[in-house]
């Protein structure tokens, strides 16, 4: 079987993750984190919803992780982003992580929002 190559562009994939923190292009970021094409910033959590509303211009779907299992998202957390026209997937972190390098190497207009394993 033959593999392919991503490429990912000026866009910052991530890394890797271990307990507590992920590593966005070479940087580690401890506890949540918020990527995209364009960049990487901290995140609080459900309740801290400010960085993801700043992206309605940027990303159509949005990955959630929910650390290292599948969890619930609170109703209103998913309401407000779908208000705001992005589209939600919920995700452990891992898969998270995962599948937005493989979409963002395919060039869409994706997010993540990763809670730490």
């Amino acid at each position: 079987m033959q593999l392919s190559e991503m490429h990912f562009d000026s866009a910052t994939p991530v890394d890797g993750y271990g307990p507590g923190f992920f590593r966005v292009g070479g940087q580690v970021w401890q506890g949540g984190v918020v990527i995209w094409a364009g960049g990487v910033t901290s995140w609080g959590g459900f309740d801290d919803q400010v960085p993801l509303l700043a992206l309605t211009d940027e990303i159509d779907v949005l990955f959630v992780g929910t650390g290292p299992e599948i969890a619930p998202l609170p109703t209103a957390f998913r309401q407000t982003l779908e208000a705001a026209g992005i589209g939600v997937e919920l995700m452990s972190s891992p898969t998270a992580a995962r599948t937005f390098n493989v979409v963002l190497s395919e060039g869409r207009r994706i997010g993540a929002a990763l809670l730490p394993v």
